[in-house]
């Protein structure tokens, strides 16, 4: 059952995404409260609970800054699959990471250097700056909030209707 559960802070606020055995480990340790369920249950011997679909913390838990995970899989899901300098839209397969400002320049490996794109447009940029090369990425690479992270997530991972107001999702 692979299921993913939203996690909010005691606030409110949403901090995580987990799956659904870590959720119900935090129910059942008392760490976390459900907030809403779906229509399926889960059976054992001595007790029937319906399937959490958001729990929020029992304790607020202060998070200096949520700093989503650098991560090839996170950029792409960051730039929604899309060549920032083609604007096309692609598998993961056929997607590369490009240094805006290539390293052999001074660029660094980070949410603000790195975008997504396809195999021939990284080939053609290769090792010059967007205005040698005359490409230009169609957003300004910067490091996602944790809530535009799980806005993003959304369409890669399974999530429920139910998340949409405590993200605030039309």
């Amino acid at each position: 059952m692979e299921i993913n559960v939203l996690v909010l802070n005691a606030s409110y606020e949403a901090i995580n995404v987990c799956n659904l055995k870590r959720a119900m480990k935090m129910i059942f340790k008392g760490v976390a409260y459900m907030e809403e369920v779906g229509d399926r249950e889960i059976r054992s011997p001595t007790i029937s609970m319906k399937v959490p679909l958001v729990i929020r913390l029992a304790n607020y838990v202060h998070i200096p800054r949520c700093v989503v995970k650098f991560s090839r899989k996170n950029v792409l899901a960051r730039d929604q699959y899309t060549c920032q300098y083609c604007h096309t839209h692609f598998s993961p397969a056929m997607l590369t990471i490009d240094h805006v400002i290539p390293r052999s320049k001074g660029g660094t490996t980070g949410w603000e250097n790195v975008v997504t794109a396809c195999k021939k447009c990284n080939t053609r940029k290769g090792h010059h700056t967007p205005h040698e090369a005359r490409m230009f990425p169609k957003h300004t690479p910067k490091a996602p909030s944790i809530l535009s992270y799980l806005h993003l997530s959304r369409s890669s991972r399974s999530y429920d209707e139910s998340w949409k107001k405590y993200l605030y999702i039309n």
